[in-house]
């Protein structure tokens, strides 16, 4: 039940993420992130549009919950902007790029076998998450936490931490923001440089 609940929700959110604003007042965007979970209920053919949704993209990790419900919640002006996003890229790019080329044999060790006896990772990552309270990253600690809570309770089917932490949406994600960044930041360094190099010419 659990599981269909998150389907639905995550039919609503990744809609409403993708669509642009349209210039719409806060209660407007209320009600159309509303009309989508509305919509996810709708079965054309016996099956429910976020179950269709499911079929392709799996239950995602809580960590993505958290972060497209902190994503709604900006777009709703219900929040202000996290502080340390590009931490939270780079945290879980990371998570990614360590589990999912192992678990496609790219490397002889298998991270994912650590989630089915996950002491050590618990401890890792409440330390991490302390580390990241003290640092006042709030997205990350609740993503983490969020997680974690969620494992201890059980609440997806999966027994595997690693599924609470990280899905290949959520990675994906955040290698593409942290490579738009990393674009963005190397063109405006190649425009100050030309504009530096134009003004000396100009000066000569």
């Amino acid at each position: 039940m659990i599981s269909l609940w998150q389907a639905h929700l995550s039919f609503a959110m990744i809609i409403f993420l993708l669509l642009p604003s349209f210039g719409l007042s806060r209660n407007w965007r209320i009600a159309l992130l509303a009309a989508l979970l509305a919509v996810s209920f709708f079965s054309p053919d016996g099956l429910s549009l976020a179950a269709y949704l499911r079929s392709y993209i799996d239950d995602l990790a809580i960590t993505t919950l958290v972060f497209m419900a902190w994503g709604c919640l900006r777009r709703l002006d219900m929040l202000p902007p996290a502080r340390g996003k590009t931490g939270v890229l780079i945290l879980f790019a990371a998570m990614a790029l360590v589990l999912y080329p192992a678990t496609l044999g790219m490397s002889d060790v298998d991270p994912y076998r650590l989630g089915y006896s996950p002491r050590p990772m618990l401890i890792f990552f409440a330390v991490l998450t302390l580390g990241l309270f003290y640092l006042r990253n709030g997205l990350a600690v609740l993503m983490l936490a969020s997680a974690t809570l969620a494992f201890i309770a059980g609440i997806k089917p999966s027994q595997n931490y690693w599924d609470y932490l990280v899905d290949p949406l959520l990675g994906l994600y955040c290698c593409g923001a942290l490579l738009t960044l990393a674009l963005r930041w190397t063109y405006r360094r190649s425009s100050k440089r030309r504009g530096a190099v134009s003004d000396e010419l100009k000066s000569v």
